[in-house]
């Protein structure tokens, strides 16, 4: 635990933001440059020093507007830390704690930006894990930066993975099983948009009683049952981003995202009955975003690299990593 005040190396800790099962995070000062920074300490400085830097290796890996930046990882008086942007703001946990279910327009468009987060990040062969409002950060003006990616592993090594992660609000049935794929993030930014959309969770956390109910999707209820107000085209993306068996589920954030782009036009440029009985246009659109990602998929599948392995350690690894992050070994 660090104290206001204390001093590493170059950072001068202000204040305690948070905590949670990984780490604690802390608003410090860079006083080389007079910036402020945000610190995020491990709980166990004990771990094998690959691991401790795994976190910071992904999310150097990562760059892209909607997701927290890193800036370096150190150790200083024996204490290793991940130096990062401090977004001024909220988490979506607090602002959705503090004002209930948000205004559709501002749910669609914090559901994009999310949806563009977790895209780039799959691209780049990273599943999170565990997305949830209190690993989303909201700047104060409106620029969501999803975070806390310590759970986060490359998708060749998630699928490999017997160990539960993430948190059991938001898992994916798959999950419980102790595996994660592309789709489990998706599932998790259902459970989000249904809670900025209704306020509230689809549904308490399944206790082990309830994982047969979860799995087979008798535990998801329409957020239009608690907001009758909800547009039918959002209500619908939710659900298939919360479907239980897979092969409904989306299977790619890319196709998420298309069709909240689609609903956030059709609901800033049309009237609200368009949304929710929906329109030539709309179906058009619908119908050529499908067409073209069915092009894009053909066109991925062509190209999607092989999975490969460390030649020290044996252990699987993203396709496009040149150092495993199990042993440090340089591929």
């Amino acid at each position: 635990m660090l104290f206001r005040g204390q001093n590493l190396g170059k950072y001068k800790i202000l204040a305690p933001l948070g905590s949670g099962g990984f780490g604690a995070v802390y608003l410090a000062r860079d006083t080389w440059i007079d910036k402020d920074v945000a610190l995020k300490v491990p709980h166990k400085q004990n771990l094998n020093f690959s691991e401790l830097l795994r976190e910071p290796r992904l999310l150097a890996a990562l760059n892209h507007p909607n997701i927290v930046s890193i800036t370096t990882a150190e150790k200083q008086e024996n204490i290793f830390f991940i130096v990062m942007e401090y977004v001024e703001g909220k988490t979506l946990d607090d602002i959705i704690t503090e004002q209930g279910a948000l205004d559709v327009d501002l749910a669609l468009d914090y559901a994009v930006q999310i949806g563009q987060a977790v895209d780039h990040a799959h691209r780049q062969g990273v599943v999170h894990r565990d997305l949830r409002p209190p690993n989303v950060l909201v700047s104060a003006n409106g620029i969501i930066k999803v975070a806390d990616f310590g759970t986060s592993r490359f998708l060749e090594i998630a699928a490999y993975s017997t160990t539960v992660i993430g948190s059991p609000a938001y898992m994916a049935p798959e999950q419980f099983d102790g595996k994660a794929v592309f789709a489990s993030d998706l599932y998790s930014v259902g459970v989000t948009m249904y809670q900025m959309l209704t306020g509230t969770l689809p549904y308490d956390p399944p206790a082990p009683s309830d994982l047969d109910r979860l799995r087979s999707g008798e535990l998801v209820k329409p957020p239009r049952i608690k907001r009758p107000s909800i547009p039918k085209r959002f209500n619908d993306i939710v659900m298939n981003a919360m479907a239980a068996d897979l092969s409904i589920r989306y299977r790619k954030a890319s196709d998420l995202l298309d069709d909240l782009r689609i609903s956030k036009n059709l609901l800033f440029g049309t009237p609200d009955t368009a949304l929710t009985t929906g329109s030539a246009t709309s179906k058009k659109e619908a119908n050529e975003a499908r067409e073209a990602r069915n092009i894009q998929e053909r066109l991925k599948a062509q190209q999607t690299p092989k999975a490969k392995f460390c030649w020290h350690c044996h252990k699987p690894l993203h396709a496009r990593t040149n150092r495993c992050p199990f042993c440090s070994e340089i591929q």
